[in-house]
């Protein structure tokens, strides 16, 4: 499946939740949505969104938050699933597959489709984990992975686009946290 295709049915079944998108996703994620509870997070170093997104969901546990992470920021930070696993909270992790480091010139990842990430979100404890190959299934059973309780980890094989550059957060980081905090009720 495409990236865009699989962030359209995201889309459909957020509901309420926040969204964090990092990495490839922010290139397309502010042309479906715009509202305070996106976050478009691009950091100076990959991996970091899980983290952030367990830091919100245990901070606001009945709102719900969404992570769409790039397999290669998964890789980046591993460990960050056995403490999702440790620190029950609703978050629900979508791994974007695609083998490459897209947006730091498309290098295949070690271990390139070798890896299940799926398999290694369950042997750290994540309970809740699904794998979808194709668009069909994934828009099928994507408001069982979105609903229930959290953590909840979520692989999507999507097709790899060699040249993409990094993108830039759609407001500057400032902006969106303000609007985050606002959209949450905190500001």
């Amino acid at each position: 499946m495409e990236l865009r295709e699989a962030l359209e049915v995201l889309a459909r079944h957020r509901g309420d939740k926040v969204v964090i998108t990092t990495m490839a996703s922010v290139a397309v994620w502010p042309t479906l949505s715009d509202t305070p509870l996106d976050f478009n997070y691009i950091p100076s170093s990959m991996g970091q969104g899980p983290a952030l997104g367990l830091g919100l969901a245990l901070a606001v546990p009945s709102r719900g938050v969404i992570v769409v992470n790039g397999d290669g920021s998964m890789l980046m930070n591993l460990g960050s699933l056995v403490t999702v696993a440790a620190y029950p909270a609703n978050l629900y992790l979508l791994i974007m597959q695609n083998d490459l480091y897209e947006v730091t010139g498309g290098q295949p990842l070690v271990g390139a489709g070798r890896v299940d990430y799926a398999g290694l979100a369950r042997a750290a404890g994540i309970r809740r984990t699904y794998a979808f190959d194709t668009l069909a299934d994934w828009s099928q059973q994507a408001s069982e992975v979105l609903s229930g309780p959290g953590p909840v980890a979520c692989c999507l094989k999507i097709a790899g686009r060699m040249g993409q550059k990094t993108p830039k957060p759609p407001r500057p980081m400032q902006e969106q946290i303000a609007r985050l905090r606002h959209g949450l009720g905190v500001a």
